[in-house]
Formats: C-alpha cells, sequence, structure tokens
C-alpha cells in the first residue's frame, strides 16, 4: 500500500479544497445493503413457488440494487469534505442539504481504520474524534490509503498550530508486540484456562458416555474462548507502538487494521493492570482516559498497549502524562485488613494509588487532570472513622478510588490535591496548538 505523506515527497500541500470520497464508496455501500436485503427478505422469497421464487427474487434484487445504487450515487456527489484555515468544511445531501464546519481545536483524535475488504481495495476509512459528546465523531468512508493518509497527517498539523502541508515528524519505535508474548499472554488467563478445561471434560464425557446433552455446555464455553482469546488475536495481530512529537502512535490489527494517533494532553489517567498469572511472567496491560472519546468509541480506544513487559508499561506514563513520576509517591496503606492490598501517594503532580493481590492495578492521576475530588464514607465507614478518597476524570475506565483512609489523613489529601489542581490549572494549557507550547510532548532517547 501507499506510504504516508513524508515516504512520498514531504512537503507536499495539504488537501485544501473540496474534495470527494473515492469511487469505490458506492459499490461497496450497494453491496453491503443488499446483503442485508437478501438475507432478510431473499430467503422468504425462496420459499415461494419453485417456479415463481428464484424469478421474484431476482427481480426484487436487481430493483433493489437499482434504487440503492441510485441513493447511494447521489449521496457520494455530494457528499464533500474541504480543509479551510482552521476548520474542516462537510458538505452532504441531494434533497436535505447539511453542512457542518469542525472547528480542528476541538479535536481528540485522528485514527484510519481498514478493514479486511476495504485494506484489499486500498481503501480506508478516517475517523475524526472531537470533543464535544456522544455524537462529534466524523466519518469519511472511504478514502484511498494514500489520500486518507494525508488528511490525517494534514488535520494533526493543522490542530497542532502547523500549515496543512507540513509532513509527519519521525517517530521512535517504542514496543513492538510479537506473536509469541501474544499468544502467552492470551493463554495465561483464568477465564481462557477454565474454559478451555471446561471444554475439554465436557468432550470427553459426551464421546464416552455418547450423550449430545453436553452441546448445550459447550457451545457458551466455545463462545466464551472466541471472544477471550479469538477475539483480541485478531484485533492486537501486529501491534506496533512509536512515540513522536505529535503523540503516541499505535498501529495493530490482522484482519481491521488500525492506525491511531494519542495527540499530547488527552490521556488524563492511566491504569496499569497486571492479573495473576501474568505476574509470574513479567507483563502487564495498559489502560487510559482518553479525553473526547465516550460510549462505544471509550471501549475501543481505552487499552493503549494490550501486552507490555511491566518496565514499560510504567516507563510509558512519562510520555502519556508529561511531568508525572509514580515513582516519587510515598505509598501510605490503608487501614485495617485493606492495609496490604490498597495504598495511596501523592507528589507534586499527580496520584498514585495501587491496589488487589490476584490483579494488582495501578492507577496514575495527573492533578491538572482532575474533574472532581471528593470523600465518601457508609455507614460502618463513619462508625470506623474512615472515609474513602475519590477521584473522577473524563469518562473511561480509569477511577481511582483509595478506601479506608483515617479522616485527618483524608482532608489533607483533598487539600493537597485541590492545590495541585489550582497549580495545574494555572500554568497549563488546552491541547489545542501545542507545537507552539514549551510544554511540549517530550521525546525520550
Amino acid at each position: 500500500m501507499p506510504g504516508p505523506p513524508a515516504e512520498r515527497g514531504g512537503g507536499e500541500p495539504g488537501p485544501e479544497g473540496p474534495h470527494q470520497l473515492h469511487w469505490l464508496t458506492v459499490p461497496l455501500r450497494v453491496l453491503l445493503v443488499t446483503t442485508v436485503m437478501f438475507a432478510v427478505v431473499g430467503v422468504l422469497l425462496l420459499e415461494l413457488e419453485p417456479d415463481l421464487g428464484p424469478v421474484l427474487t431476482m427481480a426484487v434484487t436487481l430493483l433493489f440494487i437499482g434504487a440503492t445504487g441510485a441513493v447511494c450515487l447521489a449521496d457520494w456527489w455530494t457528499h464533500t469534505y474541504e480543509l479551510s484555515g482552521d476548520h474542516l468544511l462537510l458538505r452532504r445531501g441531494l434533497v436535505h442539504h447539511v453542512e457542518r464546519e469542525v472547528p480542528l481545536s476541538r479535536l481528540q483524535t485522528v485514527d484510519t481504520v481498514c478493514p479486511l475488504l476495504v485494506r484489499v481495495l486500498g481503501l480506508a476509512e478516517v475517523r475524526i474524534e472531537l470533543a464535544g459528546g456522544d455524537r462529534s465523531e466524523v466519518r469519511l468512508a472511504y478514502l484511498s490509503r494514500y489520500e486518507a493518509d494525508r488528511l490525517r497527517s494534514a488535520l494533526i498539523a493543522h490542530a497542532a498550530g502547523l500549515p496543512g502541508g507540513t509532513p509527519p515528524p519521525e517517530d521512535r519505535p517504542l514496543f513492538v508486540l510479537g506473536t509469541p508474548m501474544l499468544l502467552t499472554a492470551l493463554v495465561a488467563q483464568l477465564p481462557v484456562l477454565v474454559a478451555f478445561g471446561g471444554l475439554l471434560v465436557l468432550a470427553v464425557v459426551g464421546l464416552a458416555f455418547r450423550e449430545p446433552a453436553v452441546l448445550g455446555a459447550v457451545i457458551p464455553l466455545a463462545l466464551g474462548l472466541i471472544r477471550g482469546f479469538l477475539g483480541p488475536l485478531l484485533r492486537y495481530g501486529g501491534f506496533r507502538a512509536a512515540v513522536a512529537p505529535d503523540g503516541l502512535r499505535l498501529r495493530f490489527g490482522l484482519v481491521q487494521r488500525r492506525d491511531q494517533t494519542v495527540p499530547p494532553g488527552r490521556v488524563h489517567a492511566v491504569r496499569v493492570v497486571e492479573p495473576l498469572l501474568w505476574q509470574l511472567l513479567g507483563l502487564a496491560r495498559l489502560d487510559a482516559n482518553i479525553a473526547g472519546h465516550v460510549g462505544e468509541r471509550q471501549m475501543d480506544s481505552a487499552t493503549l498497549l494490550p501486552v507490555v513487559p511491566r518496565r514499560l508499561a510504567f516507563e510509558l506514563t512519562h510520555h502519556l502524562l508529561p511531568g508525572v513520576d509514580p515513582g516519587r509517591a510515598q505509598l501510605v496503606p490503608a487501614r485495617g485488613l485493606r492495609g496490604r492490598t490498597a495504598e495511596l501517594g501523592v507528589t507534586e503532580t499527580a496520584l498514585v494509588a495501587r491496589s488487589g493481590v490476584l490483579c494488582r492495578t495501578a492507577v496514575i492521576v495527573a492533578h491538572s487532570a482532575v474533574q472532581s475530588i471528593r470523600l465518601a464514607s457508609g455507614p460502618v465507614e463513619r462508625w470506623l472513622g474512615r472515609v474513602s478518597l475519590v477521584v473522577e476524570t473524563v469518562p473511561g475506565p480509569v477511577r481511582l478510588h483509595a478506601p479506608a483512609r483515617g479522616v485527618r489523613e483524608g482532608w489533607r489529601v483533598l487539600a493537597r490535591v485541590s492545590s495541585g489542581v489550582d497549580r495545574g490549572r494555572m500554568r497549563g494549557h488546552g491541547p489545542e496548538r501545542w507545537v507552539t507550547r514549551t510544554d511540549r510532548w517530550p521525546v525520550r532517547n
């Protein structure tokens, strides 16, 4: 497939001016809609009389393809995008005309997604994440792979405060997830091992006693294996991570290829997860709360590193949360029985919480990313004179909850974090025009 603009001459102009989607978008959409129609209606038509069913099915299919093709062609003809200054202009619709102006200052991430069939045809889908809720996403499907990479580079450059024709900066390879490590990590999961063991037992029982009723339990276990083993294998196969001045660059996927860039300042909290068997192997998973990702998109992009050595997972927090060093936190255990499994530390720039034995987790939240912080206590905690510290950031899987704190300790932490948040807000800046600021994304050698 064609490479990005940096590999094809560098200083080409950005994609200014009205542009249309690739013409293959029309037959792809017709094929998709026709397949769904035939799966729903065609089966019923084929059940008619032998002489009438196939003929009627063919006539309805051809009529449907013609009508769908006309609609898709009109939609493709009127669907254009244009870069105008610091805005992305979108126009669509023949009867119901819609114009949308997207300010690039609200841009969160720009990804290119290539499902298998689309990748074979040399196409890609551009997904633009914006701040503002679940309906703020913009999708351009489909463009040629070269045009998609070109538009993606131009959008990131505009959001950073650079001309659209600026070539993407060089990145530094950070981590490549090999197939042996991915397979080992997927197998070394208790749910996968339990499901696989259950399948073996049921297979032996079914063959020994010739009892077909065991199929009722085999099917759920097989679906669980597909979700816990085959799904992640296809999703994260060929995973690569790199660090560049424009953010963290991720590329992964065997069936659906995805290129994702997380710009500076978008990550608000990170979580390092170490399941029981992964602790013995020195492996971990890195999750994050990314600003602008909500709903389905939040779950789809929450995992930044699916499997990584534990040491590298903690080192990456320096890049995701600039100025934050979790190693400087002096962890204080909780009171009572939870003292061995729950610890909390506060530095000048972040909060660090560790918890769990069977599945260890470490949560790091930057002071400048805190949305709210509160002290909570139930009836038992009030009777014991303890409180729990709860810190909220942007929506995501990462949530800091430090239980069983003394009342005075809780208020001291609350005051310290509040002052840290104020300092971070005063000296911090939004993620817009990050290249013109002094607190740029650090690329460490």
